[in-house]
């Protein structure tokens, strides 16, 4: 009898194809809404392992329902959605997909960098509303990108990546994390500052944060007074680390210049949310990872895991 597979959204025929030989694997049958959580659980009930992503909701209420559960393979790097504690508690590993979505995570970044810095949205919506009647010095300027200091608030693979980038640009980089990385700071020059330093000193705050308890809404009223007035904030971490009525405060209010947003404190959003309301703001929908080479990777990585899991061995990438 072959192990069952859940999958909470539908993924391309394709990839699906190669491993229906050797599970059952069931699959909610829209990519893009999220599973009902009363189908979810239903059918978790029989299934021997979950493939979800970050709108479902995994704790101890799903594994009571899925006792056969022996694995739950999450399509993310983050895992802000999965209780971790419940699952030890149930004996389940859980696993995510990091490495793999790195450089397209942090081309994403730099790119809405970027765009926010020399307002490329506000142009193209310019020429769209054929607003564009002439040719002005200092129409749509922006600010420059080179030269500039960075501060990236996470040095973790994919800060790594986003401060090479930053030295192409000549950029000053420098950056706060848990612990210091004496051997990258000397790779690409980088320097390493006190939260409240980097705060006060980078042209570009980049937040790479995972969600914590110690970082929830680490960025509100206190920080953003602190930033230089022609700062830019960039999120391309979770939404959460951000009190997001403090940022609308401080763009609204000039404290700072602009912000460059991929994520939400509560997703999706919608076109009457107060940040997409303001021009100096550029939004995304948590799109950092979409590329089709990388969600490809990050697809292959989750049946891996659990192949690996169902097979008696090891996960690969266990959290």
């Amino acid at each position: 009898m072959k192990s069952k597979i859940y999958i909470t959204r539908k993924l391309p025929d394709y990839i699906i194809k190669k491993y229906e030989e050797k599970y059952e694997i069931t699959m909610w049958n829209q990519a893009e809404t999220p599973v009902p959580r009363d189908v979810l659980l239903k059918e978790v009930a029989d299934a021997d392992a979950l493939f979800s992503t970050l709108s479902e909701e995994i704790n101890d209420e799903l594994f009571e329902v899925g006792k056969n559960l022996k694995v739950v393979s999450n399509l993310a790097v983050g895992f802000d959605n999965i209780d971790l504690k419940a699952a030890h508690k149930y004996g389940v590993p859980v696993t995510n997909t990091p490495d793999v979505l790195t450089e397209t995570t942090a081309d994403l970044t730099f790119a809405l960098l970027m765009a926010t810095a020399r307002r490329l949205i506000e142009g193209s919506k310019c020429i769209e509303e054929n607003k564009w009647e002439n040719w002005a010095p200092f129409m749509l300027a922006g600010t420059d990108v080179h030269h500039k200091t960075i501060g990236i608030v996470g040095m973790g693979r994919i800060g790594e990546a986003v401060a090479k980038r930053a030295k192409g640009f000549n950029m000053n980089i420098i950056y706060h994390n848990r612990s210091r990385k004496a051997d990258f700071e000397i790779a690409v020059e980088a320097d390493y500052y006190d939260f409240d330093e980097l705060i006060e000193e980078a042209d570009f705050v980049v937040s790479l944060l995972p969600l914590t308890n110690e970082t929830k809404e680490k960025f509100n009223k206190a920080v953003f007074k602190k930033m230089k007035n022609s700062a830019i904030f960039i999120n391309v971490s979770r939404g959460g680390v951000v009190n997001e009525g403090d940022l609308y405060n401080a763009l609204v209010s000039e404290e700072i210049r602009a912000a460059g947003l991929d994520v939400f404190a509560d997703e999706p959003i919608q076109n009457d949310h107060p940040l997409v309301s303001l021009d100096n703001v550029v939004a995304l929908p948590h799109i950092g990872s979409a590329s089709v080479e990388t969600r490809e990777k990050m697809i292959n990585l989750c049946f891996d895991n659990i192949d690996a899991v169902l097979s008696g061995k090891k996960p690969l990438t266990e959290i």
